[in-house]
């Protein structure tokens, strides 16, 4: 089976985490969709089964964690009217953990907004670091539950509570658009003896610009959204893999996985394709040519 050549494979990847769609990928780059729709989901099992095993025992103290929303077919409130809708399409929330100090993302978890999903976030999490921490998160209740059962009293965990309004300044038919205003906020200590001072999502939330930033399917108000949910999970894991490995954080100067202390190598893309490759089947040894009887 033929394969493109490694530098075109580190286009389309490159192209994908700076948010282009994948049609735009396959107009540019000459080649059908289908293969690059075959690129990222071998790139995501490649990234997922590498965070995974790597991304394990990580020293940290404070983590901040946080839900992202987005929808795979169709919008939650339209699937009723959707066009031979799949079997659970709609809304679909990402929750992230991120080191508030190496900016690294520790867990990530794919699912609905429900207490189910918040414990197996958690439970995800705590695999992936050691020690105690400082953990804040904002007000959805469904942490209170997940935090306790998973960590116990081995944690000094605060809630962030956020209050909104309406935005000033802004036309009535352009709310729609325009986000709620943050008018102030309380913090909630739920147990341990958390810093006040560090009670903060501000670095998780501003990972979720990046998020909508780098990947086409999480932008707002258009047609970018993801066909497939198998399609939304690899490309999350491409892109957390990337953030955490290759790229570098500006103001960290390194890339947060080296901040970390995960690695002490500044990895590339090639290094990414290399993972897909090593993970791809290894081609048959062929028999003896043997003449048919006439």
């Amino acid at each position: 089976m033929r394969q493109l050549p490694t530098e075109k494979r580190v286009m389309i990847l490159n192209m994908m985490v700076e948010g282009m769609s994948m049609r735009a990928i396959s107009r540019t780059v000459g080649c059908s969709i289908n293969t690059v729709t075959k690129l990222l989901v071998d790139a995501g099992n490649a990234c997922a089964a590498y965070h995974d095993e790597h991304v394990r025992n990580v020293k940290v103290s404070r983590v901040e964690c946080d839900e992202i929303w987005s929808f795979w077919y169709a919008k939650e409130k339209n699937v009723a009217d959707a066009k031979a809708a799949p079997r659970g399409a709609g809304d679909v929330w990402t929750w992230t953990g991120i080191d508030a100090d190496s900016k690294m993302i520790l867990a990530y978890e794919i699912g609905d907004r429900s207490a189910e999903t918040a414990y197996d976030f958690m439970l995800n999490l705590r695999r992936r670091i050691d020690g105690r921490i400082q953990l804040t998160t904002d007000g959805h209740r469904a942490y209170l539950e997940a935090v306790g059962k998973v960590f116990g009293d081995e944690i000094d965990y605060a809630q962030l509570i956020k209050q909104y309004g309406e935005p000033r300044g802004t036309a009535k038919h352009e709310r729609k658009y325009s986000p709620a205003e943050c008018t102030g906020t309380k913090k909630h200590i739920v147990s341990g003896d958390p810093v006040e001072d560090l009670v903060s999502t501000s670095y998780v939330e501003r990972q979720n610009l990046s998020m909508r930033m780098g990947m086409r399917r999480f932008t707002r108000l258009t047609n970018a959204f993801s066909k497939k949910l198998q399609n939304h999970l690899h490309m999350l894991s491409l892109y957390f893999l990337h953030y955490n490995f290759v790229r570098i954080h500006k103001t960290l100067k390194v890339t947060p996985a080296m901040a970390a202390g995960v690695t002490d190598s500044l990895h590339d893309m090639e290094w990414i394709i290399a993972l897909i490759d090593a993970r791809a089947p290894k081609p048959k040894k062929r028999g003896p040519y043997k003449k048919k009887a006439l």
